[in-house]
């Protein structure tokens, strides 16, 4: 039988563990119970912005017992670093229309508010019934522009977390828990 190497895993790059996956869990519930409490007999539309909030819409979507559709933006802003350029694109345009509908944007983190103000006006001006904003994380000492948050997960400090959904260089996605990076990780490719 050949050897096995021993291979860092990627938890070996994680400083500290922000939030565990039962904080998650418990909060994806709560705000779960909310959406469905302000949405109820409502039109509904998540509107997931790619990638990174997929695992906590799809939590999300199982903890909001009324009917809803789901929809997605890929926006680029990062590439491969740790700060956002600036320039945001869209990626992926919505598949179907929104005029008229309550829609609530699903997001993994609002960190400067650069992203999410140009998908706010990019998804005011087809006319939704609705717009507000759901975050699981968000990271009030870095934000530029205001933007209002409607559903709150957590308030984090100015670090640069992982997991959850949340990447560096598109790894790290598949943790469980929501970490803070060893700046020696992100150091070594600057």
């Amino acid at each position: 039988m050949p050897a096995v190497s021993a291979r860092a895993q990627p938890t070996d790059d994680v400083a500290e563990v922000l939030l565990t996956a039962d904080e998650i869990a418990a909060k994806v519930l709560e705000l779960g119970a909310r959406i469905a409490a302000d949405y109820q007999s409502r039109d509904l539309v998540l509107v997931s912005v790619l990638k990174g909030a997929l695992p906590f819409l799809a939590d999300l979507m199982r903890a909001t017992p009324i009917p809803l559709a789901l929809d997605f933006l890929e926006v680029s802003s990062y590439g491969e670093g740790t700060e956002t350029s600036g320039v945001v694109r869209i990626l992926k345009d919505l598949a179907h229309p929104i005029e008229g509908r309550h829609v609530l944007v699903v997001e993994d983190i609002l960190d400067t508010g650069h992203t999410l103000s140009y998908v706010f006006d990019h998804l005011r001006a087809q006319r939704p019934a609705s717009l507000r904003l759901c975050v699981l994380l968000d990271k009030p000492a870095r934000r530029v522009i205001p933007i209002e948050i409607d559903y709150r997960g957590f308030e984090i400090p100015d670090k640069f977390v992982v997991g959850y959904g949340l990447d560096y260089a598109e790894r790290y996605r598949n943790l469980p828990f929501v970490g803070v990076l060893k700046p020696e990780v992100y150091a070594r490719s600057s």
